[in-house]
């Protein structure tokens, strides 16, 4: 039985074992975290398994990317941005980047309502965050402080950190994630003004 071979598919593969690496990850972790076995993930890179949405779904979703980047389906001609919100611990996420790896770019609204109690938590990585609308309570170690429109703050996520609305009002804010410990890096103009 001859088996339909689409360029399409085929292209999966070489996309995955790239990302994977990329990220510096290791078979067992992808598995680990998307619950796919380790030989069908090596059997997936290397062209070996068809490629389903059974395994393409948790696949983009531990990779960061869309399943059209995913596949690398044609682009549709539309130019808009088609932002796809995710709704986590009563925060909405819209990422602001497209790419897999390096830094992460989020917008981070909390939704009006009655403070929270804060529950800090620590993770992998470096964050650097703005506040663009409402005020945000932060809890980071043994600090807690307000900050209000126009301030930043960044900081290691190893330390035990928590951030939420500080009044009933709701928050808006951008947040620059680096899981793998990057740092933003800004530049200033020489005195000069060049």
């Amino acid at each position: 039985m001859e088996e339909d071979t689409d360029p399409t598919l085929e292209a999966v593969g070489p996309r995955l074992r790239a990302l994977r690496k990329e990220r510096e990850a290791t078979l067992a972790e992808l598995s680990a975290r998307t619950g796919i076995s380790v030989s069908t993930l090596s059997r997936l890179e290397s062209g070996a398994r068809k490629p389903t949405l059974e395994f393409l779904l948790p696949l983009a979703r531990v990779h960061g990317v869309t399943l059209d980047d995913l596949v690398g389906a044609p682009p549709t001609g539309d130019p808009r941005i088609h932002l796809r919100p995710v709704t986590r611990h009563g925060m909405v996420h819209l990422p602001l980047t497209r790419r897999p790896g390096g830094i992460q770019a989020y917008k981070l609204i909390i939704p009006a309502g009655a403070p929270q109690e804060p529950d800090p938590q620590v993770h992998e990585g470096y964050e650097w965050m703005y506040v663009l609308n409402g005020r945000l309570r932060v809890v980071l170690g043994e600090h807690d402080f307000v900050m209000k429109p126009g301030e930043a703050a960044e900081f290691d996520t190893r330390t035990p950190h928590w951030f939420g609305r500080a009044e009933e009002g709701g928050v808006e804010f951008l947040s620059l994630f680096g899981s793998q410990g990057e740092r933003a890096h800004l530049r200033a103009k020489p005195k000069g003004g060049r």
